[in-house]
């Protein structure tokens, strides 16, 4: 039981450790999925990477205002601020670029959630 335990409490740690990324990291990732699957010129890949630099400190303003006050961000705070980063997108990329990010691309930048067993 006590393996369990400590199993269970080294997953969480673990799982918290992988939230926490630098927003520059983020970027990163983010720039390594969408440059090869739009086939960005330099200029769109320079203002992409602005534009995701920019979403990804408000979301991280927005999660340390949320934690130092106890509560949690509003969802409609999140749309916001996707919203803001899609209608920059919208101007990066050409038509079929942006249909493409928002079908195919857009969902592998989400963080993935791992399907707990139920027992």
């Amino acid at each position: 039981m006590l393996v369990a335990l400590l199993l269970i409490a080294a997953t969480g740690i673990y799982a918290q450790g992988m939230q926490r990324r630098t927003v520059p990291e983020r970027v990163k990732d983010a720039m390594d999925k969408i440059t090869p699957a739009l086939n960005l010129n330099a200029t769109q890949q320079a203002q992409t990477d602005s534009a995701f630099t920019d979403y990804y400190n408000a979301q991280m303003k927005m999660f340390q205002d949320a934690r130092s006050s106890g509560e949690r961000p509003d969802r409609s705070q999140f749309q916001k601020l996707t919203d803001e980063r899609d209608a920059k997108l919208k101007t990066i990329f050409t038509d079929d670029q942006y249909t493409k990010f928002k079908s195919e691309v857009e969902e592998s930048l989400r963080p993935q959630r791992r399907q707990q067993a139920s027992n």
